[in-house]
Protein backbone atom coordinates (compact mmCIF):
# COMPACT_ATOMS: atom_id res chain seq x y z
CA UNK A 1 0.00 0.00 0.00
CA UNK A 2 2.89 2.23 0.20
CA UNK A 3 3.69 2.10 -3.26
CA UNK A 4 -0.07 3.37 -3.95
CA UNK A 5 0.56 7.19 -3.68
CA UNK A 6 3.65 6.84 -6.10
CA UNK A 7 1.53 5.11 -8.58
CA UNK A 8 -1.32 7.36 -8.57
CA UNK A 9 1.67 10.50 -9.13
CA UNK A 10 3.11 8.62 -11.77
CA UNK A 11 -0.72 7.90 -13.30
CA UNK A 12 -1.58 11.37 -13.21
CA UNK A 13 1.92 12.80 -14.55
CA UNK A 14 1.40 10.24 -17.57
CA UNK A 15 -2.36 12.00 -17.80
CA UNK A 16 -0.91 15.39 -17.92
CA UNK A 17 2.15 14.41 -20.75
CA UNK A 18 -0.53 13.16 -22.93
CA UNK A 19 -2.91 16.22 -22.09
CA UNK A 20 0.24 18.25 -23.10
CA UNK A 21 0.58 16.38 -26.17
CA UNK A 22 -2.73 16.90 -27.31
CA UNK A 23 -2.63 20.77 -26.67
CA UNK A 24 0.59 20.47 -28.83
CA UNK A 25 -0.84 19.06 -31.43
CA UNK A 26 -4.73 21.25 -31.41
CA UNK A 27 -2.23 23.80 -31.18
CA UNK A 28 -0.80 23.26 -34.79
CA UNK A 29 -0.90 26.39 -36.94
CA UNK A 30 -3.54 26.67 -39.75
CA UNK A 31 -2.74 30.38 -41.30
CA UNK A 32 -2.20 28.75 -44.56
CA UNK A 33 -4.90 26.29 -45.00
CA UNK A 34 -6.09 22.73 -43.01
CA UNK A 35 -5.33 19.49 -44.38
CA UNK A 36 -8.36 18.41 -46.66
CA UNK A 37 -10.67 15.21 -46.01
CA UNK A 38 -13.51 13.83 -47.05
CA UNK A 39 -16.37 11.65 -45.12
CA UNK A 40 -15.99 8.03 -45.52
CA UNK A 41 -18.11 6.27 -48.19
CA UNK A 42 -18.92 2.79 -48.62
CA UNK A 43 -16.98 2.94 -51.65
CA UNK A 44 -14.23 3.31 -49.23
CA UNK A 45 -14.13 0.10 -47.98
CA UNK A 46 -13.20 -0.87 -51.67
CA UNK A 47 -10.01 0.43 -51.71
CA UNK A 48 -6.86 -0.32 -50.44
CA UNK A 49 -4.29 2.28 -49.18
CA UNK A 50 -2.48 2.54 -52.77
CA UNK A 51 -6.36 3.11 -54.48
CA UNK A 52 -6.61 5.29 -52.08
CA UNK A 53 -3.43 7.46 -52.51
CA UNK A 54 -3.32 7.11 -56.35
CA UNK A 55 -7.33 8.54 -56.40
CA UNK A 56 -6.26 11.39 -54.31
CA UNK A 57 -2.97 11.65 -56.19
CA UNK A 58 -4.94 11.92 -59.40
CA UNK A 59 -7.30 14.61 -58.07
CA UNK A 60 -4.27 16.68 -57.22
CA UNK A 61 -2.82 16.47 -60.52
CA UNK A 62 -5.09 17.20 -62.55
CA UNK A 63 -6.31 20.38 -60.21
CA UNK A 64 -2.85 21.62 -60.48
CA UNK A 65 -3.03 20.86 -64.18
CA UNK A 66 -6.57 23.36 -64.36
CA UNK A 67 -4.52 25.83 -62.43
CA UNK A 68 -1.74 25.59 -65.04
CA UNK A 69 -4.43 26.15 -67.89
CA UNK A 70 -5.92 29.20 -65.75
CA UNK A 71 -2.48 30.88 -65.37
CA UNK A 72 -1.44 29.78 -69.21
CA UNK A 73 -5.31 31.58 -70.53
CA UNK A 74 -4.40 34.40 -68.45
CA UNK A 75 -1.09 35.22 -69.96
CA UNK A 76 -1.91 34.20 -73.72
CA UNK A 77 -5.48 35.54 -73.63
CA UNK A 78 -5.34 34.38 -77.32
CA UNK A 79 -5.21 31.09 -76.89
CA UNK A 80 -8.93 30.86 -75.35
CA UNK A 81 -10.46 32.76 -77.89
CA UNK A 82 -9.50 30.32 -80.44
CA UNK A 83 -11.97 27.96 -79.46
CA UNK A 84 -14.59 29.97 -79.84
CA UNK A 85 -15.13 30.71 -76.09
CA UNK A 86 -17.14 34.17 -75.20
CA UNK A 87 -14.87 34.14 -72.02
CA UNK A 88 -11.87 32.86 -70.36
CA UNK A 89 -13.91 31.00 -67.93
CA UNK A 90 -16.03 29.17 -71.07
CA UNK A 91 -12.77 27.83 -72.22
CA UNK A 92 -11.90 26.78 -68.42
CA UNK A 93 -14.91 25.09 -67.91
CA UNK A 94 -15.21 23.14 -71.49
CA UNK A 95 -11.35 21.74 -71.04
CA UNK A 96 -12.63 20.55 -67.23
CA UNK A 97 -15.68 19.06 -69.45
CA UNK A 98 -13.77 17.55 -72.26
CA UNK A 99 -10.80 15.86 -69.53
CA UNK A 100 -13.39 14.39 -66.59
CA UNK A 101 -15.94 13.20 -70.04
CA UNK A 102 -12.70 11.71 -71.81
CA UNK A 103 -13.57 13.45 -74.63
CA UNK A 104 -10.85 14.29 -77.24
CA UNK A 105 -10.49 17.93 -78.63
CA UNK A 106 -11.63 18.71 -82.21
CA UNK A 107 -8.05 20.83 -82.70
CA UNK A 108 -5.99 17.37 -82.02
CA UNK A 109 -7.53 15.35 -84.58
CA UNK A 110 -9.06 12.31 -82.23
CA UNK A 111 -5.22 12.36 -81.33
CA UNK A 112 -4.32 11.16 -77.58
CA UNK A 113 -2.13 10.91 -74.74
CA UNK A 114 1.55 11.13 -76.15
CA UNK A 115 0.69 11.82 -79.76
CA UNK A 116 -1.77 14.39 -78.62
CA UNK A 117 0.91 16.14 -76.74
CA UNK A 118 3.81 16.11 -79.74
CA UNK A 119 0.54 17.95 -81.97
CA UNK A 120 0.39 20.52 -78.97
CA UNK A 121 3.69 21.79 -79.03
CA UNK A 122 4.41 21.41 -82.89
CA UNK A 123 4.96 25.14 -83.79
CA UNK A 124 2.89 24.64 -86.21
CA UNK A 125 -0.50 23.89 -84.30
CA UNK A 126 -3.00 26.95 -85.04
CA UNK A 127 -5.60 25.58 -82.45
CA UNK A 128 -6.24 26.41 -78.49
CA UNK A 129 -2.62 25.61 -77.63
CA UNK A 130 -3.35 25.55 -73.83
CA UNK A 131 -6.41 23.65 -74.13
CA UNK A 132 -4.62 21.05 -76.35
CA UNK A 133 -1.53 21.05 -74.39
CA UNK A 134 -3.15 20.52 -70.61
CA UNK A 135 -6.09 18.23 -72.16
CA UNK A 136 -2.84 16.00 -73.78
CA UNK A 137 -1.15 15.86 -70.56
CA UNK A 138 -4.06 14.60 -68.34
CA UNK A 139 -4.99 12.64 -71.02
CA UNK A 140 -1.49 10.93 -70.84
CA UNK A 141 -1.42 10.63 -66.98
CA UNK A 142 -4.96 9.38 -66.92
CA UNK A 143 -4.28 6.41 -69.46
CA UNK A 144 -0.83 5.60 -67.38
CA UNK A 145 -3.27 5.08 -64.47
CA UNK A 146 -4.92 2.36 -66.95
CA UNK A 147 -7.84 5.28 -68.28
CA UNK A 148 -9.43 6.13 -64.78
CA UNK A 149 -9.16 8.76 -62.16
CA UNK A 150 -10.85 6.54 -59.21
CA UNK A 151 -9.22 3.50 -58.21
CA UNK A 152 -10.44 0.26 -56.08
CA UNK A 153 -9.31 -3.66 -55.39
CA UNK A 154 -10.08 -4.63 -58.94
CA UNK A 155 -8.04 -1.96 -60.48
CA UNK A 156 -4.34 -2.44 -61.39
CA UNK A 157 -1.89 0.09 -61.02
CA UNK A 158 1.29 -0.40 -62.96
CA UNK A 159 4.68 1.24 -61.36
CA UNK A 160 6.84 1.67 -64.48
CA UNK A 161 3.65 3.80 -66.87
CA UNK A 162 3.82 5.92 -63.88
CA UNK A 163 7.38 6.42 -63.74
CA UNK A 164 6.84 6.98 -67.64
CA UNK A 165 4.04 9.78 -67.37
CA UNK A 166 6.54 11.59 -64.80
CA UNK A 167 8.93 11.47 -67.55
CA UNK A 168 6.88 12.59 -70.10
CA UNK A 169 5.29 15.83 -67.92
CA UNK A 170 9.57 16.49 -67.39
CA UNK A 171 9.92 16.66 -70.90
CA UNK A 172 6.60 18.58 -71.70
CA UNK A 173 7.75 21.08 -68.79
CA UNK A 174 11.32 21.50 -71.02
CA UNK A 175 9.62 21.83 -74.68
CA UNK A 176 6.88 24.37 -72.97
CA UNK A 177 9.73 26.65 -71.54
CA UNK A 178 12.06 25.81 -74.67
CA UNK A 179 10.47 25.69 -78.06
CA UNK A 180 9.90 28.44 -80.36
CA UNK A 181 7.27 29.30 -82.76
CA UNK A 182 7.42 30.20 -86.27
CA UNK A 183 8.19 33.38 -85.41
CA UNK A 184 10.84 32.89 -83.21
CA UNK A 185 8.90 33.64 -80.01
CA UNK A 186 7.63 31.23 -77.13
CA UNK A 187 5.22 28.98 -77.93
CA UNK A 188 3.24 29.96 -74.95
CA UNK A 189 4.40 32.54 -71.98
CA UNK A 190 4.59 30.67 -69.06
CA UNK A 191 7.66 30.45 -66.63
CA UNK A 192 9.24 34.64 -66.44
CA UNK A 193 12.75 35.43 -64.95
CA UNK A 194 13.35 39.16 -65.45
CA UNK A 195 12.80 42.14 -62.74
CA UNK A 196 10.13 39.95 -61.02
CA UNK A 197 10.75 36.29 -60.78
CA UNK A 198 7.97 33.96 -61.55
CA UNK A 199 8.10 30.63 -61.53
CA UNK A 200 4.55 29.51 -60.15
CA UNK A 201 4.74 27.19 -63.65
CA UNK A 202 7.79 25.31 -63.21
CA UNK A 203 6.43 24.69 -59.15
CA UNK A 204 2.80 23.23 -60.43
CA UNK A 205 4.61 21.02 -62.93
CA UNK A 206 7.23 19.89 -59.64
CA UNK A 207 3.84 18.91 -57.68
CA UNK A 208 2.84 17.13 -60.33
CA UNK A 209 6.13 15.18 -61.49
CA UNK A 210 6.32 14.55 -56.75
CA UNK A 211 3.58 12.83 -56.57
CA UNK A 212 3.66 10.49 -59.70
CA UNK A 213 7.05 9.64 -58.96
CA UNK A 214 5.93 8.94 -55.38
CA UNK A 215 3.24 6.63 -56.55
CA UNK A 216 5.42 4.89 -58.99
CA UNK A 217 7.68 4.19 -55.92
CA UNK A 218 4.97 3.45 -53.74
CA UNK A 219 3.64 0.50 -56.16
CA UNK A 220 7.04 -0.64 -56.69
CA UNK A 221 7.79 -1.04 -52.81
CA UNK A 222 4.32 -2.95 -52.66
CA UNK A 223 4.88 -5.57 -54.74
CA UNK A 224 8.69 -6.06 -53.48
CA UNK A 225 7.85 -6.14 -49.73
CA UNK A 226 5.17 -8.95 -50.84
CA UNK A 227 8.01 -10.96 -52.58
CA UNK A 228 10.40 -10.18 -49.22
CA UNK A 229 7.66 -10.92 -47.19
CA UNK A 230 6.86 -14.44 -49.09
CA UNK A 231 10.68 -15.39 -48.85
CA UNK A 232 10.57 -14.35 -45.01
CA UNK A 233 7.56 -16.85 -44.48
CA UNK A 234 8.92 -19.89 -46.47
CA UNK A 235 12.45 -19.47 -44.15
CA UNK A 236 10.56 -18.87 -41.35
CA UNK A 237 8.09 -21.49 -41.51
CA UNK A 238 10.60 -24.08 -39.94
CA UNK A 239 11.37 -22.23 -36.64
CA UNK A 240 7.27 -21.89 -35.97
CA UNK A 241 6.29 -25.52 -35.92
CA UNK A 242 4.10 -26.14 -32.63
CA UNK A 243 6.89 -28.20 -30.25
CA UNK A 244 6.23 -31.24 -28.51
CA UNK A 245 4.64 -30.85 -24.81
CA UNK A 246 4.84 -34.78 -23.87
Amino acid sequence: MRHLPMAVAVIAMGGVVMCAGCASYQDAPVDRGKVRSTSMTTADLAQTDINRMATLGMRANLESLYLLADKLYKRNPREWRKGGAATQADAMSQLRAAIEGRRTLTDLKDLRDVRALSLSLDPAFGGDRVAAFVFSLSDTIIAAHGGTTVFYLSDGLDAQRIYNAARNVEIAAWLLASRRDMAGKPLLLANEIADVRNVSFEREFGKVIGRLDLLAEMLDEKYRRAGIGYVQNLLGAQFLQFLPVR
